[in-house]
């Protein structure tokens, strides 16, 4: 692919750019066709990553499409959002192409432990979306964060996109706000030591503070919304 530079001046090579494929769209036929859409929308000729965002509905159609547009070349890397252990196992054993990401919901209140090991047994790259548990439980403020984070001179948020960092798992913070954008990205300038590191793994409680795949209403209210939008 040529290098292309947009009106930001910035070269399209230096972006890496992800979208998804919500649950209306599952299949073959529509991932397709949803695929096209969000290339239109975006003004793109190619996505470097394209992530199917829960397991429900026809979620092996879109899968077989989305390995057909990767191997096209129209996407760089394909992946998941939302997969428990169990579905990632089942869907990496039984189809041609691993996927490179699960992007799944982790805080230091929900560390997801277990399934970044099943995901590291497959080299699935973890990542972290609502990596500040969207403030709840008093994050920004937590005694544990706020008080590793005072002898860094950092805020508890930095110390949890630390953390991550220093797990391995990719994080997503945001923000509309520049300052804050800029104290995301100023992580590298200290390390967690380990005993900090087991110090945070104390808060995990185990369980999401979002949504639940596995609980059955709140599968019916996703695939409700799904239905009243076709």
């Amino acid at each position: 692919m040529g290098r292309t530079v947009r009106r930001s001046g910035i070269p399209r090579e230096e972006l890496f750019i992800t979208t998804k494929l919500w649950v209306q769209d599952a299949g073959y036929e529509k991932t397709k066709k949803a695929f096209e859409v969000s290339l239109s929308n975006l003004q793109l000729d190619y996505l470097d990553l394209y992530l199917i965002h829960r397991p429900f509905g026809d979620y092996y159609g879109a899968w077989r499409a989305m390995e057909e547009l990767y191997e096209a070349g129209k996407i760089r890397a394909i992946g998941l959002s939302n997969f428990g252990s169990d579905r990632l196992v089942d869907l990496v054993m039984n189809n041609k192409v691993v996927p490179a990401v699960n992007q799944v919901d982790c805080h230091p209140f929900f560390q997801q432990k277990a399934a970044f090991e099943f995901m590291k047994e497959y080299q699935i790259q973890p990542e972290a979306w609502a990596p500040f548990a969207e403030g709840q439980k008093n994050l920004f403020s937590n005694e544990v964060l706020s008080g590793i984070g005072a002898k860094y001179g950092k805020s508890a948020a930095q110390v949890v996109l630390r953390w991550n960092y220093q797990r391995g798992v990719v994080t997503i913070p945001k923000s509309v706000h520049k300052e804050r954008m800029e104290q995301n990205i100023s992580i590298f300038d200290f390390a967690l030591t380990e005993e900090e590191m087991e110090r945070i793994g104390t808060l995990d409680e185990g369980s999401t503070l979002f949504g639940s795949n596995e609980d059955p209403k709140y599968a019916k209210m996703i695939n409700s919304v799904k239905l009243h939008q076709e």
